[in-house]
C-alpha cells in the first residue's frame, strides 16, 4: 500500500539543476574521480530490501514511517564530503552522484543541494530501477540494474 505523504518534499524554484548522467556514465566517473560521492537517496527499506549499487552511501530524501523531507539532509551531505577533504584537491567539491528508484526523487533532492549551494551535483537518470515497463515491471527497460553494474543486497 502507498502511503500519502501530506509534506511532498519538494525543492525550491531554483535556475539551476544538476546535471543529468545515465548509470554507466555515473560508474565510470566514479572509477576515474575516487572523491565522487554515490549517494542513495530512497528510503531505508528500498536501500536495504531492493538493493544499492556497490559503493552507494545512504542518505535518505524522505524515509519511514510517515515518509517526512529529512530536515538534514545537505547538513548530511556536506559532513560526507568534509570527512573526505583531505582526499580532494581542495579546489571543486568532489562529484555529488545521486540515485533513487527512477530518477525522480534524487533529482529533487538536487535541486536542494543547489540551492543551499552545493555544486557538481549529479543525478542518475532512470536511478536503480527504472520506469516501468508495459507489464508495470521495474529493472527492465534501464537503471542500475538493468544496466548489469555491480550492486549489492542485505
Amino acid at each position: 500500500m502507498v502511503k500519502s505523504n501530506s509534506q511532498v518534499c519538494v525543492a525550491p524554484r531554483v535556475t539551476a539543476e544538476p546535471i543529468s548522467i545515465g548509470a554507466r556514465q555515473a560508474w565510470s566517473l566514479m572509477q576515474a574521480e575516487t572523491s565522487a560521492k554515490l549517494i542513495d537517496t530512497r528510503s531505508t527499506m528500498e536501500f536495504v530490501m531492493i538493493g544499492h549499487p556497490q559503493g552507494a552511501v545512504h542518505i535518505p530524501w524522505q524515509d519511514d514511517p510517515d515518509w517526512a523531507c529529512n530536515p538534514r539532509f545537505t547538513e548530511d551531505i556536506k559532513s560526507l564530503i568534509a570527512d573526505d577533504e583531505d582526499k580532494t584537491d581542495g579546489e571543486h567539491s568532489p562529484p555529488i552522484l545521486l540515485i533513487c528508484r527512477c530518477g525522480e526523487r534524487s533529482l529533487e533532492a538536487g535541486k536542494r543541494l543547489m540551492a543551499d549551494g552545493l555544486e557538481n551535483v549529479y543525478n542518475v537518470e532512470f536511478g536503480f530501477e527504472g520506469p516501468l515497463d508495459d507489464k508495470r515491471r521495474r529493472s527492465s527497460v534501464s537503471g542500475w540494474r538493468f544496466d548489469g553494474l555491480p550492486w549489492q543486497q542485505f
